[in-house]
Protein backbone atom coordinates (compact mmCIF):
# COMPACT_ATOMS: atom_id res chain seq x y z
CA UNK A 1 0.00 0.00 0.00
CA UNK A 2 1.07 3.43 -0.84
CA UNK A 3 2.76 4.93 2.24
CA UNK A 4 0.82 8.65 3.40
CA UNK A 5 2.63 11.32 4.44
CA UNK A 6 1.70 13.56 7.15
CA UNK A 7 0.49 16.28 5.50
CA UNK A 8 -1.83 14.47 3.80
CA UNK A 9 -3.37 13.06 6.80
CA UNK A 10 -3.95 16.60 8.32
CA UNK A 11 -5.56 17.56 5.06
CA UNK A 12 -8.18 14.68 5.78
CA UNK A 13 -8.63 15.24 9.17
CA UNK A 14 -9.82 18.83 8.27
CA UNK A 15 -12.17 17.42 5.74
CA UNK A 16 -13.74 15.17 7.64
CA UNK A 17 -14.68 17.60 10.14
CA UNK A 18 -16.07 19.78 7.89
CA UNK A 19 -17.53 16.77 6.43
CA UNK A 20 -19.40 16.07 10.17
CA UNK A 21 -20.77 19.68 9.98
CA UNK A 22 -22.39 19.49 7.01
CA UNK A 23 -23.95 15.34 8.00
CA UNK A 24 -24.94 17.43 11.38
CA UNK A 25 -26.49 19.75 9.64
CA UNK A 26 -28.50 17.61 7.60
CA UNK A 27 -29.30 15.32 10.50
CA UNK A 28 -31.01 18.30 11.90
CA UNK A 29 -33.32 18.59 8.99
CA UNK A 30 -33.90 15.00 9.00
CA UNK A 31 -34.96 15.30 12.92
CA UNK A 32 -37.10 18.26 12.68
CA UNK A 33 -39.04 16.67 8.93
CA UNK A 34 -39.75 13.16 10.83
CA UNK A 35 -42.70 14.59 12.32
CA UNK A 36 -44.77 14.78 9.25
CA UNK A 37 -42.82 12.91 6.29
CA UNK A 38 -41.84 8.65 5.97
CA UNK A 39 -38.64 8.22 7.03
CA UNK A 40 -38.17 6.81 3.25
CA UNK A 41 -39.35 9.88 1.87
CA UNK A 42 -36.24 11.82 3.49
CA UNK A 43 -33.88 9.74 2.76
CA UNK A 44 -35.35 9.29 -1.07
CA UNK A 45 -34.95 13.40 -1.32
CA UNK A 46 -31.50 13.35 0.19
CA UNK A 47 -30.64 10.89 -2.60
CA UNK A 48 -32.12 13.23 -5.45
CA UNK A 49 -30.34 16.25 -4.37
CA UNK A 50 -27.24 14.44 -4.27
CA UNK A 51 -27.73 13.29 -7.89
CA UNK A 52 -28.44 16.47 -8.81
CA UNK A 53 -25.50 18.05 -7.56
CA UNK A 54 -24.02 14.98 -9.77
CA UNK A 55 -25.24 16.04 -13.15
CA UNK A 56 -24.67 19.55 -12.49
CA UNK A 57 -20.95 18.58 -11.65
CA UNK A 58 -21.04 16.51 -14.90
CA UNK A 59 -22.67 19.07 -17.15
CA UNK A 60 -19.88 21.41 -16.48
CA UNK A 61 -17.00 19.34 -16.09
CA UNK A 62 -17.94 17.34 -19.51
CA UNK A 63 -16.67 14.42 -17.29
CA UNK A 64 -17.75 10.15 -17.60
CA UNK A 65 -17.93 10.02 -13.90
CA UNK A 66 -19.56 6.05 -14.71
CA UNK A 67 -16.12 5.22 -15.99
CA UNK A 68 -15.38 2.61 -13.08
CA UNK A 69 -13.17 0.06 -12.87
CA UNK A 70 -15.27 -1.82 -9.26
CA UNK A 71 -18.71 -1.38 -10.62
CA UNK A 72 -19.93 -4.16 -8.36
CA UNK A 73 -18.06 -2.58 -5.41
CA UNK A 74 -19.23 0.40 -6.06
CA UNK A 75 -22.99 -0.72 -6.29
CA UNK A 76 -22.57 -2.56 -3.08
CA UNK A 77 -21.24 1.34 -1.08
CA UNK A 78 -24.36 2.73 -2.81
CA UNK A 79 -26.19 -0.23 -1.16
CA UNK A 80 -24.50 0.43 2.34
CA UNK A 81 -25.17 4.28 2.07
CA UNK A 82 -28.96 3.85 1.46
CA UNK A 83 -29.59 0.99 4.05
CA UNK A 84 -27.29 3.52 6.58
CA UNK A 85 -29.42 6.69 5.69
CA UNK A 86 -32.61 5.13 6.00
CA UNK A 87 -32.08 3.42 9.52
CA UNK A 88 -30.84 6.29 10.92
CA UNK A 89 -33.78 8.75 10.29
CA UNK A 90 -35.62 6.21 11.36
CA UNK A 91 -34.05 6.41 14.63
CA UNK A 92 -34.18 9.98 14.33
CA UNK A 93 -38.22 9.58 14.41
CA UNK A 94 -37.73 7.73 17.96
CA UNK A 95 -35.02 9.24 20.02
CA UNK A 96 -33.52 12.70 20.67
CA UNK A 97 -30.96 13.92 18.03
CA UNK A 98 -27.81 13.78 20.57
CA UNK A 99 -28.73 10.23 21.35
CA UNK A 100 -28.69 9.06 17.66
CA UNK A 101 -25.47 11.07 16.84
CA UNK A 102 -23.96 9.79 19.84
CA UNK A 103 -24.66 6.37 18.94
CA UNK A 104 -23.39 6.94 15.65
CA UNK A 105 -19.93 7.39 17.02
CA UNK A 106 -19.39 3.87 17.26
CA UNK A 107 -18.42 3.70 13.46
CA UNK A 108 -14.97 4.50 14.27
CA UNK A 109 -14.33 1.62 15.49
CA UNK A 110 -16.11 -0.45 12.99
CA UNK A 111 -14.08 1.38 10.62
CA UNK A 112 -10.69 1.28 12.56
CA UNK A 113 -11.43 -3.40 12.72
CA UNK A 114 -12.07 -3.29 8.90
CA UNK A 115 -9.60 -0.92 7.97
CA UNK A 116 -6.99 -2.76 9.41
CA UNK A 117 -8.50 -6.14 8.35
CA UNK A 118 -9.61 -5.34 4.75
CA UNK A 119 -6.81 -2.55 3.58
CA UNK A 120 -4.02 -4.02 6.51
CA UNK A 121 -3.76 -0.04 7.99
CA UNK A 122 -1.79 -0.14 11.29
CA UNK A 123 -3.40 0.64 14.25
CA UNK A 124 -1.13 1.21 17.24
CA UNK A 125 -1.98 0.88 20.89
CA UNK A 126 -1.61 4.62 21.48
CA UNK A 127 -4.36 5.43 18.41
CA UNK A 128 -6.72 2.62 19.59
CA UNK A 129 -6.66 3.99 23.63
CA UNK A 130 -7.41 7.79 21.82
CA UNK A 131 -10.33 6.14 20.22
CA UNK A 132 -11.87 4.21 23.06
CA UNK A 133 -11.50 7.15 25.36
CA UNK A 134 -13.90 9.29 22.11
CA UNK A 135 -16.23 6.34 22.67
CA UNK A 136 -16.19 6.68 26.34
CA UNK A 137 -17.23 10.00 26.18
CA UNK A 138 -20.00 9.23 23.57
CA UNK A 139 -21.11 6.74 26.66
CA UNK A 140 -21.09 9.90 29.21
CA UNK A 141 -23.47 11.64 26.81
CA UNK A 142 -26.01 9.49 26.07
CA UNK A 143 -25.86 7.57 29.30
CA UNK A 144 -29.28 8.63 30.27
CA UNK A 145 -30.97 8.23 27.40
CA UNK A 146 -30.89 4.44 27.98
CA UNK A 147 -32.69 4.79 31.56
CA UNK A 148 -35.92 4.08 28.81
CA UNK A 149 -34.55 1.80 26.27
CA UNK A 150 -36.30 1.65 22.92
CA UNK A 151 -35.12 -0.85 19.93
CA UNK A 152 -34.15 2.53 17.39
CA UNK A 153 -31.00 2.75 19.47
CA UNK A 154 -30.59 -0.57 18.27
CA UNK A 155 -31.20 0.27 14.69
CA UNK A 156 -29.06 3.28 14.68
CA UNK A 157 -25.89 1.28 16.03
CA UNK A 158 -26.44 -1.39 12.67
CA UNK A 159 -26.55 2.33 10.56
CA UNK A 160 -23.43 3.53 11.81
CA UNK A 161 -21.90 -0.21 10.92
CA UNK A 162 -22.96 0.22 7.30
CA UNK A 163 -21.94 3.90 7.38
CA UNK A 164 -18.66 2.81 8.18
CA UNK A 165 -18.53 -0.47 6.22
CA UNK A 166 -19.05 2.18 3.15
CA UNK A 167 -16.30 4.20 4.47
CA UNK A 168 -13.76 1.47 4.46
CA UNK A 169 -14.68 0.35 1.05
CA UNK A 170 -14.68 4.61 -0.49
CA UNK A 171 -10.81 3.70 0.78
CA UNK A 172 -10.25 0.79 -1.13
CA UNK A 173 -11.87 2.87 -4.48
CA UNK A 174 -9.45 5.53 -3.66
CA UNK A 175 -6.86 5.45 -6.54
CA UNK A 176 -8.90 3.45 -8.69
CA UNK A 177 -12.07 5.88 -9.48
CA UNK A 178 -12.30 9.40 -9.21
CA UNK A 179 -14.66 10.74 -6.26
CA UNK A 180 -17.39 12.25 -8.51
CA UNK A 181 -17.70 8.49 -9.67
CA UNK A 182 -17.70 6.94 -5.83
CA UNK A 183 -20.53 9.85 -5.47
CA UNK A 184 -22.52 9.38 -8.98
CA UNK A 185 -22.73 5.81 -8.09
CA UNK A 186 -23.89 6.12 -4.81
CA UNK A 187 -26.73 8.46 -5.86
CA UNK A 188 -28.01 6.56 -8.71
CA UNK A 189 -28.17 3.51 -6.48
CA UNK A 190 -29.80 5.21 -3.76
CA UNK A 191 -32.22 6.97 -6.27
CA UNK A 192 -33.13 3.92 -7.42
CA UNK A 193 -33.40 1.73 -4.75
CA UNK A 194 -35.33 4.40 -2.76
CA UNK A 195 -37.77 5.03 -5.91
CA UNK A 196 -39.30 1.68 -5.79
CA UNK A 197 -40.76 2.62 -2.74
CA UNK A 198 -41.78 6.05 -2.61
CA UNK A 199 -45.16 4.96 -4.25
CA UNK A 200 -46.04 3.34 -1.04
CA UNK A 201 -44.81 6.45 1.37
CA UNK A 202 -44.94 10.28 -0.81
CA UNK A 203 -46.31 12.93 1.14
CA UNK A 204 -47.01 15.75 -0.57
CA UNK A 205 -44.00 18.39 0.14
CA UNK A 206 -45.73 21.74 1.99
CA UNK A 207 -44.10 25.00 0.10
CA UNK A 208 -42.72 26.01 2.96
CA UNK A 209 -40.84 22.66 3.46
CA UNK A 210 -39.07 23.04 0.12
CA UNK A 211 -36.43 25.27 1.04
CA UNK A 212 -35.43 22.93 4.43
CA UNK A 213 -35.66 19.76 1.46
CA UNK A 214 -33.42 21.43 -0.65
CA UNK A 215 -30.96 22.63 1.94
CA UNK A 216 -31.33 19.16 3.71
CA UNK A 217 -29.82 17.86 0.54
CA UNK A 218 -27.11 20.18 -0.27
CA UNK A 219 -26.05 19.05 3.33
CA UNK A 220 -25.87 15.48 2.70
CA UNK A 221 -24.18 15.40 -0.82
CA UNK A 222 -21.55 18.56 0.04
CA UNK A 223 -20.46 16.01 3.38
CA UNK A 224 -20.77 12.76 1.12
CA UNK A 225 -17.97 14.78 -1.02
CA UNK A 226 -15.81 15.60 1.93
CA UNK A 227 -15.64 12.44 3.70
CA UNK A 228 -14.83 10.52 0.39
CA UNK A 229 -11.73 12.81 -0.12
CA UNK A 230 -10.57 12.47 3.16
CA UNK A 231 -10.68 9.44 2.95
CA UNK A 232 -9.05 9.33 -0.56
CA UNK A 233 -6.06 11.21 0.74
CA UNK A 234 -5.62 9.99 4.64
CA UNK A 235 -5.83 6.60 6.35
CA UNK A 236 -9.46 5.34 7.43
CA UNK A 237 -7.60 4.81 10.94
CA UNK A 238 -6.55 8.38 11.11
CA UNK A 239 -9.81 10.59 10.36
CA UNK A 240 -11.94 7.96 11.66
CA UNK A 241 -12.12 9.76 14.86
CA UNK A 242 -12.93 12.69 13.67
CA UNK A 243 -16.49 11.93 13.71
CA UNK A 244 -16.67 12.78 16.84
CA UNK A 245 -16.90 16.12 16.44
CA UNK A 246 -20.47 16.00 15.09
CA UNK A 247 -21.40 16.01 18.31
CA UNK A 248 -20.96 19.46 18.87
CA UNK A 249 -23.13 20.12 15.85
CA UNK A 250 -25.63 18.22 16.81
CA UNK A 251 -25.54 19.22 20.49
CA UNK A 252 -25.78 23.29 19.25
CA UNK A 253 -28.59 22.19 16.80
CA UNK A 254 -30.25 20.43 19.81
CA UNK A 255 -30.38 23.62 21.96
CA UNK A 256 -31.11 25.95 19.60
CA UNK A 257 -33.81 24.23 17.35
CA UNK A 258 -35.53 21.72 20.10
CA UNK A 259 -34.61 23.55 22.94
CA UNK A 260 -32.49 20.89 24.49
CA UNK A 261 -29.77 22.19 27.00
CA UNK A 262 -26.56 20.15 27.39
CA UNK A 263 -26.52 18.57 31.12
CA UNK A 264 -23.47 17.33 33.18
CA UNK A 265 -23.12 13.96 30.84
CA UNK A 266 -23.20 15.57 27.41
CA UNK A 267 -20.53 18.54 29.19
CA UNK A 268 -18.22 15.90 30.66
CA UNK A 269 -18.71 13.27 27.38
CA UNK A 270 -17.60 16.11 25.07
CA UNK A 271 -14.48 17.26 26.81
CA UNK A 272 -13.33 13.57 26.97
CA UNK A 273 -14.09 13.89 22.67
CA UNK A 274 -12.06 16.62 22.83
CA UNK A 275 -9.38 15.52 24.59
CA UNK A 276 -9.08 11.94 22.35
CA UNK A 277 -9.42 13.89 19.11
CA UNK A 278 -6.98 16.42 19.90
CA UNK A 279 -4.16 13.96 20.84
CA UNK A 280 -5.28 11.93 17.51
CA UNK A 281 -4.15 14.79 15.88
CA UNK A 282 -0.80 15.45 17.37
CA UNK A 283 -0.01 12.31 17.18
CA UNK A 284 -0.71 12.66 13.15
CA UNK A 285 1.59 15.63 12.79
CA UNK A 286 4.65 13.80 15.18
CA UNK A 287 4.72 11.05 13.08
CA UNK A 288 3.56 9.33 9.50
CA UNK A 289 1.71 6.03 10.65
CA UNK A 290 2.91 3.38 8.81
CA UNK A 291 0.67 0.48 7.03
CA UNK A 292 0.78 -2.96 8.36
CA UNK A 293 -0.80 -5.07 10.34
CA UNK A 294 -1.73 -4.71 14.03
Amino acid sequence: MTQISARSNVKGIALMTLGMFSFGSADTIAKFMTGGYHPMQIAGIRQSGLLIGVLLFVLLTRTNPLRTKKPKLQVFRGLCATVSGVLFVVGLRYIPLTDASSIAFVAPFFVTILGAVFLGEYVGVRRIVAITMGFVGTLVIIRPGFDSFHPAYLIVVFSAFLFATRQVVSRSLAGVDSTVTTVAFTAITSVCLLAVVQPFVWKPVAQEDILLFAIYAACSGFGELLVIKALEISQAVVVAPLQYTMIFWTTGYGYLIFGNLPDMFTVIGAGIIVASGLYTLLRTKARVPRVGPF
